[in-house]
């Protein structure tokens, strides 16, 4: 069982909707957190609007502050526009996935970086499975 890590700045977008979408797809073969280097104060409204139409209510979800203890707990850490702010742990396998922060984005290209999450979530875990 891996241990992944999903790391943006807010953690109000697109951790969030990665953590969840891993963790569906996952189905307890691997496990999934979510941080932000300064998260935000709840999860973006079009955010949680474009998640529950995958069925994935993210409403009730606090944004985290990532802490050592995140990083230290991670054998894959994808990180998502952090920049230097992202965790370094030697051994951890580390990841970059470049998407659009989805604050402030019209819902269509929420929807658009939900699938894309949704698209490298599963090459993800294939690659795991190997």
């Amino acid at each position: 069982m891996a241990h992944v890590l999903f790391v943006c700045l807010h953690n109000a977008g697109r951790s969030q909707m990665s953590e969840a979408l891993f963790t569906r797809a996952a189905a307890g073969h691997h496990e999934a957190r979510s941080a932000g280097t300064m998260p935000g104060d709840r999860v973006h409204p079009k955010v949680v609007e474009a998640m529950r139409e995958h069925g994935i209510d993210l409403a009730g979800r606090t944004p985290h502050k990532l802490t050592q203890a995140d990083a230290e707990w991670a054998d894959v850490v994808v990180t998502m526009g952090c920049g230097d702010e992202c965790p370094y742990v030697p051994g951890a396998q580390y990841v970059d996935w470049e998407l659009e922060d989805p604050k402030g984005r019209p819902i269509d290209e929420v929807r658009a970086t939900r699938d894309e999450i949704e698209r490298r979530v599963v090459e993800l875990i294939d690659e795991l499975d190997d």
